[in-house]
């Protein structure tokens, strides 16, 4: 039985990114650690490549913005605390309008040929992943924005409305055992985002499902688990996050990080996701955009 009472060494981790990262990693550290604000070049450089009027392309030089690539960008735009900023805000407001009819996302049929095979166009599979990671990004960012200003007080924030139906069609396609048609990764997005609607039943469901499979996920999708959690503002208490954190505490490696199952090049972000999902709670004076 693992030790309940073993922590993640969070000094080690904080070692590893600083000794191993880049610039961008090292900024994405100071931001999580502190709020520390990045150089405005560096913020340009995570940001470069968006679309007019739209999202990110899934590759360099496309000419249509994807959905999956875009909620990456979010991802580390997060880290950087920069949801707030303008070329975020396009992609927020982008993938707001862009939602479907049923509450849904799904990339252009013109991403056919070269989407990857999570987020190919047409595949019920993948516009459930889809839907429930848009709404999680729109949700994230409607609390970012309302800490910062007298935007929409509903629950779900600025983005309230859309992320509802995107709610409503997570919720709506969850199996009487709670299980879910589509990738693990879709039931923690989607977990955060229905408890983030107040929808605890549902997202009770998904997480009974998700604790009889954590002791078989890989350290990334532990880390990418309680992230999701934690930045939809589940408690501290909840026993499926402080599993997923007694599970990164028995991965750490003795170097401080944590392996990735892509490459060795991936540890560092890897052993990034496992700080935000472990770092002590943030208290109200912490900048928007940590929790």
């Amino acid at each position: 039985m693992a030790d309940a009472s073993r922590r993640v060494d969070l000094a080690a981790a904080i070692g590893f990114v600083v000794a191993h990262g880049d610039e961008v990693d090292r900024a994405r550290l100071a931001y999580l650690r502190n709020g520390a604000a990045p150089d405005p070049e560096l913020l340009a450089l995570v940001e470069a490549g968006q679309l007019a009027g739209a999202g990110w392309p899934g590759r360099q030089g496309g000419t249509v913005a994807s959905v999956d690539a875009t909620c990456f960008r979010f991802a580390e735009l997060d880290d950087l605390g920069a949801l707030n900023r303008p070329p975020a805000r396009q992609a927020l407001d982008w993938l707001a309008v862009t939602q479907r009819p049923d509450g849904s996302w799904e990339e252009d049929p013109a991403l056919a040929d070269e989407a990857p095979p999570w987020a190919r166009p047409g595949d019920p599979e993948a516009r459930l992943y889809l839907t429930a990671n848009a709404a999680f990004w729109l949700s994230a960012a409607g609390l970012t924005a309302r800490s910062g200003g007298p935007l929409d007080a509903r629950v779900g924030g600025a983005y309230a409305g859309v992320v509802t139906g995107a709610a409503n069609a997570i919720a709506a396609s969850l199996r009487e055992d709670g299980t879910w048609p589509s990738y693990l990764v879709t039931g923690w997005l989607g977990a955060a985002v229905l408890f983030g609607q107040n929808r605890f039943w549902e997202a009770a469901q998904i997480q009974a499902v998700l604790g009889e499979r954590l002791p078989d996920l890989l350290a990334p999708d532990v880390a990418s688990l309680a992230c999701a959690l934690r930045r939809l503002q589940v408690g501290a208490d909840d026993w499926l996050l402080l599993a997923a954190q007694r599970r990164l505490a028995e991965a750490q490696r003795s170097d401080g990080g944590w392996a990735s199952d892509d490459a060795e090049a991936f540890t560092v972000h890897t052993t990034l996701a496992a700080i935000r999902a472990c770092r002590p709670a943030v208290t109200s004076s912490t900048p928007a955009g940590t929790a």
